[in-house]
């Protein structure tokens, strides 16, 4: 077995977080979002390490679920059977440290005693003799997790007098000062004499033995060389001091999370621990898992635009990738955008939701698993599930009786109903993903739920609760409906509801039939006075920026790149939104085979000017481009080719390769650059001949060529002839690495073996 074994199928991304060189790069932290394949990350690193060589029971791994650490752990011994990687909750690890035996004394180990037979036997010996982690706390008997009683609990706390409000879950936490813990003191004893504890219980006194007991705390950071964590968004702040504990000064630290999907703050997770991060390890290193490999990319634009107000560094762009479990699903290609429903009650809201599903299931061969209801509340939960019934849907997880053997059903017995539609709260469908869903309940006090406390805590609950609207989108894979009631039963009322807050704006609402046939009402404009007003609007936005350029760039500091990318994207949308054109992108997943930390060239065919903001949306990057000189006597548009690094060049006096090469140089390694090979648009939009300046260039740099087809965009702008919407569509076709053609031939000529290549790869996507 070797390493490309493990990598294989890996995008650019998941394969740099694999490959990670802790003492390199020190400790990493991977924003992954939603369906990135962040599972697949977390055990091809952990096979990766052992076929370096570290040894299984050196690694540990965190997670929060024993069906999630049981999944891993399949997946690792898939390659390493039996692999003793310490794969685990924070609360079973917590309760195997208490049942350890620690070394009574400080080992006296010299540099070769970890290598001899004698050494290890002396070490063993000594761990055996010495006493149990749990003794060393003083616990009377070991430890044993048990559900306690609150109402015994708070007896026992009245007679206190406290000023201050204890839970049983926090009861051996430090934060109380010396007076209240004096008084816990006697409760803390009893649990110690009986050894009957609760979970939390695991995590502080794991804390207090690692921070009060040098022995204990040099033994297990020898045990576990490298930490990993899973979800990290939603660790409280008392796992936290576990793993600092345990990882100490080193950099051996992989950590994977989305704070988009922090959806735990009222269990006590912390989302600061990722905000944060950079912060607490001052050299780590971020890596954003950016593709997405579950849903179509219009309910990734809805996603996306969630969080556009947020914070840039923490910033993600989902894209999508190749959908994995589509099965080849002509639903799936139809790539459909979100959709919201208005309803006037409950009964005009379920009947829709049960035609839609029996017309998509029929219509598309989709099973009854394959939809799901989402909601905020549980009680919600309970009407729709039993809505369904009444339609004589099968729901999952219901129970019916399957008839035996004899005519009488005297064998028959109850069944759990797999097949049916899936009806959940957005808390349980974290993790989970069905090709259709309902997001039902989407208006204020349901979606957004009722928020309270003071403005402060009203905004952290808010944010919360737009975090779990962003989960509860990237659940659907081919088809998304957001359901508005505006008046329902709630808690024993007829009550009427405002729309969520959250509802995208724009064109997103069902389209009624009527309004489809009159579409030809729209108002008409002459395409010169349409021309100038596209014109106007794209040169006022240039304008806009500049002006506010001096501040954004004093605010947004060493981010200021980042927020160059976004507004970039947003210029590119912007532009399709004044042009009308319905912009199609096909195989954008081919981006994620490619490094970008190499130099990058962008081949594509050029047919208006309308292409370049094409191309941003494409690559959904920011590139430079090569272009003429007269391009720059645009007003605006020149600072904006300087600030994104394109490249002008006089195509009438020649020089232009030198050109070219002057700016590849000062670039260095950070070389994007986006180059028209026909050297002039097309008239027809038939492919000209290539010029091999771009090929050499690659050559030369050792670069990836993207190859891509743009088609139809000179009718949205040079050719076109109404004021209607244009569809564009541009392909995004397989990267070429240049190094590895090189390799494969001795003499490599670019204009030879590469040009007719890529022009006809080009030329049979058009």
């Amino acid at each position: 077995m070797d390493a490309e074994e493990i990598l294989k199928g890996l995008n650019s991304d998941q394969r740099a977080a694999v490959l990670h060189d802790h003492e390199k790069n020190a400790q990493l932290l991977i924003l992954a979002g939603a369906g990135s394949g962040k599972t697949s990350v977390l055990t091809k690193r952990i096979q990766y390490r052992i076929l370096c060589g570290v040894e299984p029971e050196k690694i540990l791994a965190l997670t929060f679920t024993a069906k999630a650490a049981a999944e891993m752990r399949e997946r690792v011994q898939k390659l390493f059977p039996n692999a003793g990687v310490r794969l685990c909750t924070f609360h079973s690890l917590a309760l195997y440290m208490l049942k350890c035996r620690v070394p009574a004394l400080r080992q006296a180990q010299g540099p070769e005693d970890k290598f001899t037979e004698q050494g290890r036997s002396e070490r063993v010996l000594r761990q055996a003799q010495g006493p149990y982690a749990y003794e060393l706390l003083g616990f009377k008997k070991m430890p044993v997790p048990t559900e306690s009683s609150d109402r015994d609990f708070e007896r026992s706390l009245s007679d206190l007098k406290l000023k201050v409000k204890v839970s049983r879950e926090n009861l051996f936490s430090d934060c109380y000062g010396a007076a209240v813990s004096a008084k816990l003191q006697p409760l803390r004893e009893a649990v110690l004499e009986s050894g009957q504890v609760v979970f939390e219980d695991l995590i502080y006194l794991a804390i207090e033995l690692l921070e009060t007991n040098e022995i204990a705390r040099d033994y297990f950071r020898e045990q576990w060389k490298e930490i990993l964590v899973d979800e990290y968004q939603d660790i409280n702040p008392s796992q936290y001091r576990l793993v600092k504990n345990l990882l100490g000064e080193r950099k051996q630290l992989f950590v994977v999370g989305d704070d988009d999907q922090a959806i735990y703050g009222f269990r006590g997770a912390d989302i600061g621990n990722i905000e944060r991060f950079c912060e607490d390890f001052k050299d780590s290193t971020l890596i954003r898992l950016e593709w997405n490999y579950r849903s179509v990319p219009n309910i990734l634009y809805l996603a996306n635009d969630i969080f556009k107000n947020k914070p840039i560094h923490l910033r993600k762009v989902l894209r999508a990738g190749n959908l994995k479990g589509s099965g080849g699903n002509p639903l799936y290609k139809e790539n459909r955008k979100p959709v919201i429903w208005v309803s006037e009650n409950p009964v005009e809201e379920i009947q829709k939701i049960i035609v839609s599903i029996k017309e998509l299931r029929l219509g598309y061969d989709l099973q009854w698993k394959n939809f799901a209801i989402l909601v905020r509340y549980n009680r919600q939960r309970l009407y729709y599930e039993q809505a369904l019934r009444d339609y004589e849907i099968p729901v999952a997880g219901d129970t019916v009786e399957s008839g035996g053997e004899t005519e009488s059903g005297e064998d028959s017995s109850e069944v759990t109903v797999e097949d049916g539609v899936h009806v959940e709260t957005v808390h349980a469908s974290k993790g989970l993903q069905y090709a259709v869903v309902y997001y039902a309940g989407l208006c204020e006090k349901l979606t957004p739920g009722e928020c309270a406390g003071n403005h402060r805590a009203r905004q952290k609950q808010l944010d919360e609760e737009r975090r779990l609207y962003y989960v509860g989108v990237t659940r659907a894979e081919a088809c998304l409906f957001l359901l508005y009631c505006k008046r329902r039963f709630w808690k024993g009322k007829l009550r009427k509801f405002k729309a969520s807050r959250f509802l995208p704006k724009g064109d997103y609402k069902e389209v009624p039939f009527a309004k489809i046939q009159n579409r030809s009402t729209e108002p008409i404009m002459p395409v010169i006075f349409f021309k100038i007003y596209v014109v106007v609007m794209v040169l006022g936005y240039m304008l806009m920026y500049i002006l506010t350029l001096p501040f954004t760039k004093s605010y947004y500091g060493k981010n200021f790149e980042a927020w160059l990318d976004h507004k970039i994207q947003d210029f590119s949308r912007f532009c399709m939104k004044m042009l009308r054109i319905d912009l199609t992108i096909e195989d954008q997943a081919q981006l994620g085979k490619v490094d970008w930390s190499r130099p990058v060239f962008i081949v594509g065919n050029h047919n208006s000017f309308a292409d370049i903001p094409i191309v941003f949306l494409a690559i959904q990057k920011t590139v430079g481009f090569v272009a003429k000189q007269s391009l720059g006597k645009i007003p605006f548009l020149h600072f904006w080719m300087h600030k994104i690094g394109c490249i002008l060049v006089n195509r009438e006096k020649g020089g232009a390769a030198v050109a070219v090469r002057k700016a590849i140089a000062e670039r260095k390694g950070n070389v994007r650059v986006f180059i028209f090979p026909e050297g002039t648009r097309s008239k027809t939009g038939a492919l000209g001949n290539f010029k091999s300046g771009v090929f050499r260039f690659a050559c030369e740099n050792d670069a990836i060529l993207i190859p891509l087809v743009i088609k139809g965009s000179s009718l949205a702008w040079e050719r076109r002839a109404d004021y209607g919407i244009h569809k564009v569509n541009v392909k995004v076709l397989a990267p070429v690495d240049v190094l590895e053609c090189r390799r494969e031939k001795e003499k490599f000529d670019p204009k030879v073996d590469m040009l007719p290549m890529v022009h006809k790869m080009m030329e049979d996507a058009l």
